[in-house]
């Protein structure tokens, strides 16, 4: 497949919204009120449990001042009494709070998960050629574990911090005006660091987290190709390689983590700093007649839970910073451009008869790198053509637009005399069977990979189109037959095996058109013998698109297009191009030379 390239890579609307994070947290917060029901509830534990949890200073306060001219132990074990019964139910419904959270966020990242997944499913097939698999991994894991973690903590700890602080203050304020004046100096100090560190902090968790993807791409691809790998002996060069990306990924995390936690120490010695002062102030007050001692206990204990959740804010923004950084990547593929829409009124492509027209078709997957040129051929219902050429010439290509996983630029491509443009994308790929140089092969057994495409397909007709691939014999003495389940991507089979599963699959289809792009390209010589005689029946009264290198096993072909940098240089059959003595023959005599 040939590709656009990473520098074709760009971003749309969605994803200029997405470094804003207001839109980020207005996102993140439609995906809370999907659940609204159970949020509020949490939210409701939440007051009640803060209320009961502050109703604490004022009763010690009330204690101290019932021991303050004699101990009155009624009312000192009447206040005591009350301080454990709402620490306690306070406790308790905290429990509660946060085994729901915890459903909560579950919940948010099961929808967000799928929406991430049916989002995959709906972008084009450019999306994949210009991201590394590794890291649309990763935006499914990593990051959504990342958004996953502050929900279920950060929601409920800003909002529990909220509470406390207004309802702390109020207290302050009712039991000693004066003594709140301390605050106006120290909060403005530990606002103005929290906001400068924050936006350090988000910058670092961002570059963060698309280090970490950068690392599971490159992991991902090495893994994948570990064979390769070993053969050419490049082992330490690609260990150096993921030292430098891995490297990259340390320096990354660690800038990240240490402004994050700098950003506590620096708002927790401000709020040490207030409750000092309190002490100091409130001391003086005292002593001059001016507050209770009962109060002045109160008083302190209301600045330590002030001043504690402004402390406990600034970790949980540091936190709310890298779940924000997560939640750009996840949200950037969730505003990624459909696959463009049908047209209106689609056709429904059915009564096929496969006769194709390429009609002046120019395309370049980059608008200033032009692929195929002015191209214009006609293949009629049910022949085979043979699309050859050199490597880059443009030969997939060729195929990625028949298909409509791209669309041309100038021009237009017909079948049956239709332009593909005007039907459905479903319908015109439903018209088409695939085999590809690239097999895929997914976790599940024998009968399942060959039947996939194919709901309502009998055991017969899958041992029918084993037999025609000529890999039935195989699968025979397999431990469980059709039954056996294959790993991911067919590992404990070979190359050639996957690739006539993948055959016997394409000859369960009823379609009237076919594309094979080098699907012999895996079997040896005696194989590829056997299996071109199954192709032919496979072949027939299908019109075949077969992109070949082996120009030995296209000679049958009633047309054959050469194709050499976007330009079909050349068209005929098998003798005619010999005869030219052109760049076909050349080509041909080269491979027998």
């Amino acid at each position: 497949m040939m590709y656009a390239g990473k520098q074709g890579r760009g971003r749309n609307d969605g994803s200029q919204k997405a470094q804003n994070r207001s839109y980020v947290l207005r996102r993140l917060w439609d995906y809370l009120y999907f659940y609204k029901t159970k949020l509020i509830l949490a939210l409701s534990l939440t007051v009640v449990a803060n209320i009961l949890s502050l109703v604490g200073p004022y009763l010690t306060g009330r204690t101290i001042s019932a021991m303050e001219d004699g101990v009155k132990y009624d009312q000192v074990f009447f206040y005591a009494g009350l301080m454990i019964a709402f620490y306690l139910i306070s406790a308790l419904l905290n429990y509660i709070l946060s085994i729901s959270m915890i459903k909560i966020s579950q919940s948010v990242v099961y929808k967000m998960r799928k929406d991430l997944f049916e989002k995959l499913n709906q972008v084009s097939i450019s999306y994949f050629d210009q991201n590394q698999t590794g890291d649309i991994i990763s935006k499914m894991s990593y990051d959504i574990d990342t958004i996953n973690t502050s929900l279920a903590t950060d929601v409920v700890n800003i909002f529990t911090s909220s509470i406390t602080v207004v309802i702390s203050f109020v207290m302050m304020l009712i039991m000693s005006p004066i003594l709140v004046l301390v605050f106006v100096v120290t909060i403005p100090i530990s606002v103005t660091i929290t906001r400068v560190l924050s936006k350090i902090v988000k910058k670092k968790y961002r570059m963060r987290n698309q280090k970490l993807g950068e690392m599971n791409g490159f992991a991902e691809e090495m893994i994948t190709g570990q064979r390769t790998i070993q053969s050419y002996v490049q082992e330490d060069t690609i260990l150096k390689k993921y030292d430098e990306i891995n490297e990259e990924a340390s320096t990354a995390s660690y800038e990240s983590g240490y402004y994050s936690t700098s950003v506590g120490p620096s708002v927790n010695f401000v709020s040490n700093l207030s409750v000092a002062l309190v002490g100091v102030f409130g001391g003086i007050l005292y002593f001059l007649g001016n507050i209770s001692l009962g109060n002045l206990t109160s008083f302190t204990l209301y600045s330590r839970r002030f001043s504690g959740p402004i402390n406990q804010m600034s970790n949980i923004i540091a936190e709310i910073q890298s779940a924000l950084a997560a939640a750009e990547r996840v949200f950037m593929v969730l505003d990624h451009e459909d696959e463009p829409q049908d047209v209106e009124n689609a056709l429904e492509f059915t009564d096929i008869k496969g006769e194709v027209k390429f009609d002046h078709v120019t395309f370049g997957y980059l608008t200033n790198q032009i692929i195929l040129n002015d191209v214009l051929f006609k293949a009629p219902s049910g022949k085979v053509i043979a699309i050859v050429g050199p490597t880059g010439g443009g030969k997939t290509t060729l195929v990625n637009l028949l298909m409509r996983f791209y669309d041309v630029n100038q021009g237009k491509i017909e079948i049956d005399g239709i332009n593909t443009k005007l039907m459905t994308r479903k319908s015109l790929r439903k018209a088409f069977s695939m085999v590809l140089q690239d097999t895929w092969i997914f976790h599940g057994t024998v009968f399942d990979n060959i039947a996939y495409g194919n709901q309502f397909i009998s055991r017969l007709e899958v041992e029918e189109a084993a037999k025609k691939a000529r890999i039935h014999s195989f699968i025979s003495h397999l431990p469980n037959g059709y039954d056996t389940v294959l790993t991911d991507e067919g590992l404990n089979i070979s190359k050639g095996q996957k690739q006539l599963l993948v055959i016997a699959r394409a000859m369960l289809s009823k379609t009237k058109m076919l594309i094979l792009d080098e699907a012999t390209s895996n079997v040896d010589t005696h194989t590829e013998v056997q299996i071109q005689k199954a192709m032919l029946a496979l072949m027939e009264n299908r019109t075949t698109f077969v992109i070949a290198h082996r120009l030995s096993t296209i000679q049958n072909a009633h047309l054959i297009l050469v194709v050499n940098e976007g330009n079909i240089i050349e068209q005929g059959t098998h003798q005619e191009l010999l005869d030219k003595k052109g760049f076909y023959n050349d080509m041909y005599q080269s491979q027998f030379a």
